[in-house]
């Protein structure tokens, strides 16, 4: 079948966990019959929530998209530090988890506010040498990263129940949450890996009712379910106030 070049758009996905981005993208596209598509900002697996999806011409705004700030509500388990920062690695190790008060929590998140330089993970799709990092690491190889200026714009934390932390966080791009999980578990001096995560925002965009679809329908061929969602060039300018 011919490949349809006039859909044109931003399509917004709820992604589910245990998959890529880029599974996201390649059902994307067969359901909707298109070559051309992108996505702004890659989720790892394990996370779930907001992937922008770019298609047909909006493909030419993708770098602008990716560039906004970011929200998500996100669990670090204490205790436990991993060599992936997140559930889905190995535990490398174990301490016992002082009876934490909220206020010790807060003090540790406090240091990891405004401006700072982040260390991307090994387990990144960061390229050194045009190499990904996670195929090093799988290798077994550990590289020198170059550390990237992140921001943190607020933070809340919404429950403690040790060895469990929920929060939410505002973000640049190029933010890596497990890394920060995996700093502030370094500062409580017990260690912590990311247990969970959520993309509930990415620049003006949010998951509303009747405003994304999901990867069942991508995966079911609701073609016209999709294409309804889909937000245009013209949508997009007029909610980023351009």
């Amino acid at each position: 079948m011919k490949s349809d070049d006039s859909i044109n758009g931003v399509l917004l996905v709820d992604k589910g966990q245990d998959m890529t981005s880029h599974d996201v993208v390649a059902v994307a596209r067969r359901c909707l019959n298109t070559k051309k598509i992108g996505h702004c900002g890659t989720l790892d697996p394990m996370a779930t929530g907001m992937l922008i999806l770019v298609v047909g011409t909006a493909t030419r705004i993708q770098d602008l998209l990716m560039s906004e700030d970011k929200e998500y509500t996100g669990t670090m388990t204490l205790g436990a530090t991993t060599n992936t920062q997140d559930a889905e690695g190995e535990v490398l190790e174990q301490k016992p988890v002082p009876d934490f008060s909220k206020e010790d929590i807060t003090a540790a998140f406090d240091q990891f506010r405004g401006d700072f330089y982040q260390t991307p993970p090994m387990v990144s799709a960061v390229k050194i040498d045009g190499v990904p990092l996670y195929k090093l690491a799988r290798q077994g190889k550990e590289v020198e990263r170059e550390p990237r200026f992140v921001r943190v714009y607020n933070y809340d934390i919404t429950r403690v129940e040790l060895p469990q932390v929920d929060f939410r966080v505002v973000c640049s791009k190029g933010f890596y949450v497990r890394t920060y999980a995996h700093e502030i578990g370094q500062k409580l001096g017990c260690g912590a890996h990311l247990s969970a995560l959520r993309r509930t925002r990415s620049g003006h965009f949010t998951l509303q009712p009747g405003k994304f679809v999901t990867f069942d329908m991508l995966k079911g061929g609701q073609r016209d379910a999709c294409i309804s969602s889909m937000l245009s060039l013209y949508d997009v300018s007029k909610m980023r106030g351009a």
